[in-house]
This record gives C-alpha cells, sequence and structure tokens, in this order.
C-alpha cells in the first residue's frame, strides 16, 4: 500500500527537512511579493518578525501537520491520476487548494491571543488566496521532492 502524504511528510526524520524547506519558499514568496498587496504582505512579515522574533519559523512548524491534512486527499488523487506534476496539479485546483489551506492559517488566526499576530494576519488576509494559489506550483514541488 502506497504511503499517505501524511506518512511521508511528517515522518520524524523527514518532518525537520520539510519544516526548514517550507520557511524557504515561505521567505522566497514573501520576498517576491510586488505591488500594493504585496508591500502589505512584506510589511506584516516583517512586522510578526520584528516583534515576535521566531514565530514564523514557529508556525511553519507548528502548522505543518494541518497543512499536509488538507494537502493529503489532492495527494491521493494526484498519486491515482498518473499525473507526473503534483505543482501543476495543485495549481489547476487552485483556488479549492488555496481556501483548504488558508481555513487552518484562519483557524489558527481566530484562536490566537495576540494582537499584533491578528492584525498583521488579517492586513493581509484579504489577498492571501492569490498569493497561496501563485505559490502552489512551489508546494507541489517541495512535495514532490520528498515523496519520490
Amino acid at each position: 500500500m502506497a504511503a499517505t502524504l501524511q506518512e511521508i511528510l511528517l515522518a520524524p526524520d523527514t518532518k525537520p527537512k520539510v519544516t526548514a524547506d517550507c520557511f524557504t519558499l515561505l521567505d522566497q514568496e514573501v520576498a517576491e511579493q510586488s505591488g500594493v498587496s504585496g508591500a502589505a504582505v512584506k510589511l506584516a512579515y516583517k512586522t510578526v518578525n520584528t516583534f515576535m522574533p521566531g514565530h514564523v519559523r514557529h508556525m511553519v512548524e507548528s502548522l505543518l501537520p494541518e497543512m499536509v491534512d488538507k494537502l493529503g486527499p489532492y495527494w491521493a488523487d494526484f498519486a491515482g491520476s498518473g499525473s507526473a506534476d503534483f505543482g501543476d496539479y495543485l495549481a489547476k485546483r487552485g483556488d479549492e487548494v488555496a481556501q483548504d489551506l488558508l481555513s487552518v492559517t484562519d483557524a489558527r488566526a481566530a484562536a490566537s491571543g495576540r494582537p499584533t499576530i491578528i492584525k498583521a494576519y488579517n492586513s493581509v488576509r484579504g489577498s492571501a488566496s492569490r498569493h497561496v494559489t501563485a505559490a502552489l506550483p512551489r508546494v507541489g514541488d517541495l512535495v514532490l521532492k520528498y515523496a519520490r
């Protein structure tokens, strides 16, 4: 039986590497943002990193299991489809995948007791779906790095 995405990405030896790669991917995505919404993303990211050093890295590690759970059904469908590019597969379902992933961060933000974090998150949430959708090809590549 084929391993689930959770078994692949969250294995004790693999999870720290996946976490580091996710953090790097997030840094790259933020750095490449442009325009008004990109400036808001960069400001929010800088604000969180300034007032709570290490928080973003901690959140990547903390949210990874839930994000992998959200990607699990897409991975299972992809694995049975015979397709070769998971990033392309995700991108073709961009709005749906983005909303599933953002449901994790929305729930975490709603449960946060940190006003600075909530304010920073809310300032970028309106454009978040577009940004997540744009990152899906890289997310797919990251998954394939460990899954194949």
